[in-house]
């Protein structure tokens, strides 16, 4: 049965009513309020909705004005993608609510606060049985490797070059890269005259974390402390300003949320962008709840995380996802 549309105003009168919104569980499509909304109406019903486990869509073409876009988790182009994100819901019920969710509040929390929520519901969702079934039906592809180089870094003047070097696995993200990157990165961090200068070998910028890593570990809540005391996003931020990532290929994953911490990110024409983690019974968790936002606010990153669609490099500047398409 196809979604229910609701007239904005009729969401508002139900979420401020008693009890448990009939909406709760469901995917809600929203069309423009057939009567007036009061300001403090609309307020009161945002507010109920922070914390309503339901997939809020706008009616396709409908252009909501910013308060009204309040009320909404994803605003689609068209029918397909309403049906997009209601399959999402039915596939994966906990890890879509939980982006919707968390992307909601994504605009009162800083940085370091952003990454704490994200990562405790990335952590929360690798123990959950979404993502288990898809490990159970993704084997391990090849033994993890121990030590050998992940990237190389160089300086040329007052820039050092930070190359990703795992072009057999489109520099695939594992826990090695991600340690030799942090040392690279505390190089800058230590020198206030050095800028940043971040791409990546052979045919892909980044393919994304390395699948054959994910899952593995055996305590989650001991990766959720891991992964905030091992931030490449965070070591990102504070360098943001004098940081450029240069991308291309295939960027997916951790390929699209670290470089968008970046102050300039520039794509080659080639570039593509994709959020792949819902398919895993996840949601990004190398800071793209907090980082793409930032970039192309909440509405867009739910579509990219709902639909996992993939956008090229026009779109991406289109948005503001990269700052600049060039051949460098």
């Amino acid at each position: 049965m196809p979604p229910r549309l609701w007239p904005a105003d009729e969401l508002v009168s139900a979420l401020r009513a008693p009890g448990e919104p009939e909406v709760a569980g469901e995917v809600v499509l929203v069309g423009p309020p057939e009567r007036p909304i009061a300001p403090d109406a609309l307020a009161d019903a945002v507010r109920r909705l922070a914390s309503l486990p339901a997939l809020v869509v706008g009616w396709p073409g409908w252009s909501p004005s910013v308060d009204l876009a309040e009320l909404l988790d994803v605003v689609p182009a068209s029918d397909d993608e309403v049906v997009e994100v209601a399959d999402a819901l039915a596939r994966h019920p906990r890890a879509a609510l939980a982006a919707a969710l968390h992307l909601r509040g994504a605009h009162r929390r800083d940085v370091p606060d952003g990454l704490v929520a994200e990562s405790a519901i990335y952590s929360t969702l690798l123990a959950g049985p979404e993502h288990r079934r898809w490990r159970e039906a993704t084997p391990v592809r090849h033994p993890i490797e121990v030590g050998g180089d992940r990237l190389r870094a160089y300086r040329h003047g007052d820039e050092l070059h930070v190359v990703l070097a795992r072009p057999e696995v489109r520099n695939a993200l594992d826990a090695a890269m991600r340690d030799q990157l942090l040392e690279a990165l505390a190089v800058a961090e230590a020198d206030p005259g050095v800028r940043v200068v971040l791409r990546g070998d052979g045919p892909a910028f980044c393919s994304g974390g390395d699948l054959d890593e994910f899952g593995t570990a055996p305590d989650p809540p001991l990766a959720h402390l891991i992964r905030l005391r091992r931030s490449i996003g965070l070591a990102l931020h504070r360098l943001a300003d004098r940081t450029t990532v240069v991308v291309h290929g295939a960027c997916a994953g951790s390929g699209v949320e670290l470089p968008a911490f970046a102050g300039r990110v520039v794509a080659r024409p080639d570039a593509t962008f994709v959020l792949p983690e819902l398919s895993m019974g996840l949601v990004p968790g190398a800071g793209g709840t907090v980082s793409l936002p930032a970039r192309i606010g909440r509405h867009r990153t739910a579509w990219l995380v709902l639909t996992g669609r993939t956008i090229d490099a026009g779109v991406a500047r289109a948005w503001g996802l990269v700052d600049a398409i060039d051949l460098i």
